[in-house]
């Protein structure tokens, strides 16, 4: 009896310090790790046609990295992006929608961004209701990009 309870004593030990366990049939379990994002991004446009503007840049903040973003103007206030960050160790991929506001030479868009799926080290990535906002120069097409939130992995 004592030998089982210092089994199960063990186990949850282990388990509560995120450490994978085995069973005979093969499978283990991980915790999850949160992460907190502050990320910042500057990017150019590599491409554009009518309303649709794709941009690459570098990421720096919370993950480093070169960053895609494919900006699709759905109305006159509205905007969808895919993002696609490509970290050390791996990448993300994420979608979300904004409102959308032109001012002079200037564009903003503030709004929401999922992160959809990850490879490498971000392969369980995860997040939703990530704050998505940032500025389009129109002549140029310079954005500065935020994203800030929590995802898990």
């Amino acid at each position: 009896m004592v030998a089982g309870i210092m089994s199960a004593g063990v186990l949850t030990g282990a388990a509560g310090l995120g450490v994978g366990i085995s069973s005979a049939a093969g499978t283990s379990a991980v915790a999850a790790r949160t992460i907190s994002l502050s990320e910042t991004g500057h990017l150019h446009r590599t491409s554009s046609s009518g309303l649709k503007l794709n941009e690459q840049g570098s990421a720096s903040g919370t993950i480093k990295g070169t960053i895609y973003i494919h900006l699709n103007v759905v109305s006159p206030n509205r905007v969808t992006a895919e993002v696609n960050i490509y970290p050390s160790g791996g990448s993300l991929t994420g979608s979300g929608s904004a409102n959308y506001s032109v001012n002079g030479g200037t564009a903003s868009f503030s709004g929401k961004l999922s992160i959809k799926r990850g490879t490498g080290s971000y392969a369980h990535a995860h997040g939703s209701g990530l704050n998505f906002s940032g500025t389009i120069r129109r002549l140029s097409g310079a954005v500065t990009v935020r994203l800030s939130g929590s995802m898990s992995t």
